[in-house]
């Protein structure tokens, strides 16, 4: 693999975290403003989803 795509395998887990803990306060937020509570349900499996990925690609 060449340093390029090393660089951007090292930075995915870290770059997966941010969009986690985005979508983990959107999904709060849309869920106690009662504004849409679905999306915000998807938005809280979502950072699930990521938060499982990071941890299998950790360890």
């Amino acid at each position: 693999m060449n340093a390029a795509l090393t660089s951007i395998a090292a930075a995915a887990p870290a770059i997966a975290m941010l969009g986690m803990f985005a979508s983990l306060i959107g999904g709060i937020t849309l869920i106690a403003k009662k504004r849409d509570t679905k999306k915000g349900v998807l938005m809280l499996i979502m950072a699930a989803v990521l938060l499982a990925n990071v941890a299998i690609w950790t360890l």
